[in-house]
């Protein structure tokens, strides 16, 4: 008799693989910005089942109990509907808001839960998502010569705008086919492929490339990493290129942590930067500047909207936040209020309770993540995408770019599973 889990036992590889695969079909038909929520709360449901039915398993064919990294995800991010509840209720905000942000932090902050604990609860393999990504890069360089003539050659720049917009309750972007924007003040082309805006691809390349550098097969892996790279360049993310000038060598440092080499070399390169220091620094600061003045215009809007939110937040709402975004003045262009930075946007929004409710499951998986990083190529993989986490709530909202970078939060949870239990032998 089959044991009561054997029905469809890679229901979670195969939801994670068909929905990367269509990922440009998804964008096409406006359809991917739901398809995130959708594939997080299927695979929410799969991972109960697992928990359900294992007391009739035996022991090594259960799911590990959670650790402490994973339960700290789920209560954060269901602090963060309660924290909604007093917010709306300490500005009065009504029933119809109310159910209107409980929808909007099941498509956003819920995801950010579920799919770690999806990663880790479910049996998925991080060789699984590598070599979807790498199929989505194979895509994605057959449609680039389109994307890359379509401002030279007359196409118009957004296609259309889905009429599933009425399903999500969200900006135009989320549900636009767009080929290209024209960058303000310079008049370039710039690409955002699949994503919202040019930033957020960038994002979602950094992603897409450490998972290729996981793939096995060498001509897979480099489809996946060309194309990945193709797309944070072709993005022209300032972010995006920190962020694998900073991961990449510091994966490589990690997993030689443990070789007296790399500590013998270290004490040498530390007594030359002694020497170096004032000329390091002055190098530091310039790139620094040169970052900001590469987008001067963006660096101001975005410093202004740091300041606004934390102004509002310390005068008017310090524990609990605003209950729900809104729009800033003229001075930065209409945007709202915290958007660009994970936390000037929670203090905003959800207050002081809202920035812990997201800090503590984010220090407790850089945490635990490290010393994984330590013993395992899943761990580094896993530690290198809390650190994208890291980098990119200083530079976007992070919940509403779960439904496109949610990859990254499941290998997040692989990476926390502990070392794989033998099985007893055969007969």
């Amino acid at each position: 008799m089959a044991a009561p889990t054997d029905p469809e036992p890679a229901a979670g590889e195969g939801l994670i693989t068909a929905t990367i695969g269509a990922t440009w079909a998804l964008w096409l038909v406006g359809g991917l910005y739901l398809a995130g929520p959708v594939l997080g709360w299927l695979l929410a449901l799969l991972v109960a089942r697992a928990y359900y039915l294992a007391p009739a398993l035996p022991v090594w064919q259960r799911p590990a109990r959670p650790p402490g990294a994973v339960w700290a995800w789920a209560a954060g991010m269901a602090a963060m509907l309660f924290i909604l509840f007093a917010g709306h209720a300490n500005f009065s905000l009504g029933t119809g808001q109310t159910i209107k942000s409980a929808v909007g932090w099941a498509k956003g902050w819920a995801l950010l839960a579920l799919f770690v604990a999806a990663g880790f609860a479910l049996p998925i393999r991080m060789q699984t998502l590598a070599r979807a990504v790498c199929r989505l890069g194979r895509q994605t360089w057959l449609l680039l010569p389109i994307f890359l003539i379509a401002p030279y050659v007359g196409l118009p720049g957004k296609l259309w705008v889905s009429p599933l917009k009425i399903f999500g309750g969200s900006d135009d972007e989320y549900f636009a086919a767009i080929l290209y924007t024209i960058e303000p003040g310079v008049g370039t082309a710039r690409w955002q492929f699949f994503a919202p805006w040019s930033p957020a691809a960038g994002m979602v390349a950094v992603v897409h490339l450490l998972l290729a550098l996981r793939e096995p097969e060498a001509r897979w892996r480099w489809t996946g990493v060309s194309a990945a790279l193709a797309m944070a360049l072709l993005s022209q993310s300032r972010l995006a290129l920190v962020a694998l000038a900073l991961i990449l060598p510091f994966l490589w440092l990690v997993r030689r942590l443990r070789q007296p080499a790399l500590w013998f070399t270290a004490g040498a390169g530390t007594l030359v930067a002694g020497f170096a220091g004032p000329q390091l620094i002055a190098f530091a600061t310039a790139l620094m500047d040169q970052f900001s003045s590469a987008r001067a215009d963006s660096s101001r809007v975005r410093a202004a909207l740091g300041r606004i939110a934390i102004e509002r937040w310390q005068n008017e709402a310090w524990w609990f936040g605003h209950g729900i975004v809104e729009r800033g003045p003229h001075l930065v262009e209409y945007m709202p209020i915290g958007s660009h930075h994970s936390w000037y946007g929670l203090l905003f929004v959800k207050g002081f309770a809202g920035l812990l409710a997201l800090a503590l499951p984010m220090l407790w998986s850089l945490a635990a993540l490290l010393r994984a990083a330590l013993a395992s190529a899943n761990g580094r993989t896993g530690f290198a995408m809390i650190l994208v986490l890291w980098l990119y709530s200083f530079g976007e909202n992070l919940e509403v770019l779960a439904y496109l970078v949610w990859p990254g939060l499941v290998a997040i949870g692989i990476a926390l599973k502990p070392p794989i239990r033998p099985q007893p032998p055969a007969g």
